[in-house]
């Protein structure tokens, strides 16, 4: 399903002069069946982890600023942070996020590639146009991945996100910025680990996974479905004119435009930034309830226990309404912008460099 075929199909009904004069050279989809699959999760891995690091301090932030119980500007709480811990505060959890992160990724990519190659496959199959089917598929895709990936990820998430706000109710000027927040101390992850199993057994590493997947697999959904509708949107006003442009990038005659690697990722990146801010903003609720009900207890008799979604929803809108729910927007939508232009491009560059060898 190669956008060179969707822009042959679009255009089926018009002149072929004209068709020929717009058309866009795309390098090949490469397809699941392609890849060979331990360099793809090995090199995967290696670079996911990287980004990852890079982002790390957004989502400690944003995680903070949806735990708060009153609105702090992402300034406010990033000197808190360096005052009062250091660089090392932005990476509370860091570790730990990082050993969920490469299974989570693994089972992501692997249930994304599958699910995209046979759908779109069998879509076209039915008859349905190239530009639908793609849509279709990676809307399907977006969803299995992000249940798949939260088997795993949610029971680190719930662990990474304890330690991320840990501590921040020590210092004068933060006291109390975190209500209801579980008082256990820990001192790393497998510590966190043993003291939320004996606290609330193996259903307290999956708390808010029904909202986790409320939250993920929608939010994928969309995504890829806006990546890919923006993507083409993008080639398709904008290749006739960079073909008249720039003549020397024509081929076979004057036959289209085979766009440089310097295209294509900032074609990439811009459709990853307009998707990400589609999907920020739709699934953003989800997320902050979702937040709250993995670090937040309530206290009952002198007894903490986790908080009812019932309990966290009252509490949001007894704090500011709807707009409670957007507290973090700003960092989750750089840190989806960021992770997504990056993930993307490191994501096309990844299967280009794990295509098996034609013999």
């Amino acid at each position: 399903m190669s956008l060179s075929n969707a822009t042959k199909d679009d255009s089926s009904s018009s002149t072929s002069a004209s068709s020929s004069s717009s058309e866009i050279h795309m390098p090949a989809e490469i397809d699941w069946h392609m890849l060979d699959k331990s360099k793809f999760f090995f090199l995967g891995a290696a670079l996911f982890s990287g980004v990852s690091a890079a982002l790390y301090p957004m989502v400690v932030l944003k995680t903070r600023q949806q735990c708060s119980s009153a609105q702090y500007s992402c300034l406010n709480m990033s000197c808190a942070i360096m005052r009062y811990e250091g660089f090392r505060g932005f990476y509370k959890g860091f570790g730990t996020s990082l050993m969920g992160t490469i299974p989570a990724r693994a089972l992501y990519m692997a249930s994304l590639e599958v699910t995209k190659s046979n759908v779109g496959t069998a879509l076209v199959d039915l008859g349905f146009s190239d530009t639908t089917a793609t849509a279709i598929a990676n809307a399907a895709g977006g969803i299995t991945s992000a249940m798949a990936a939260q088997l795993v990820w949610t029971p680190i998430d719930v662990v990474s996100q304890r330690l991320m706000v840990q501590g921040c109710n020590n210092s004068s000027n933060t006291k109390n910025i975190l209500t209801n927040l579980n008082s256990e101390n820990y001192r790393n992850g497998l510590d966190a680990f043993r003291k939320i199993l004996c606290a609330d057994g193996a259903r307290g590493f999956y708390r808010g996974f029904g909202i986790s997947i409320l939250t993920y697999a929608p939010s994928n959904a969309v995504w890829w479905t806006s990546y890919s509708m923006v993507h083409r949107l993008i080639w398709g006003a904008f290749g006739s004119y960079m073909s008249k442009r720039d003549e020397g990038s024509l081929v076979n005659g004057g036959c289209g435009f085979r766009p440089d690697s310097k295209a294509m990722v900032a074609v990439q990146g811009l459709s990853a930034v307009m998707a990400s801010g589609v999907s920020a903003i739709v699934t953003m609720p989800f997320d902050t309830i979702k937040t709250r009900l993995q670090v937040l207890d309530s206290e009952e008799n002198g007894r903490r226990r986790p908080l009812t979604l019932v309990q966290t929803v009252k509490n949001l809108v007894n704090e500011g309404g709807l707009l409670a729910c957007y507290r973090g927007l700003g960092p989750r939508w750089a840190s989806m912008s960021m992770s997504a232009t990056t993930m993307i491009t490191t994501y096309e560059f990844l299967k280009r460099m794990s295509t098996k060898s034609q013999e």
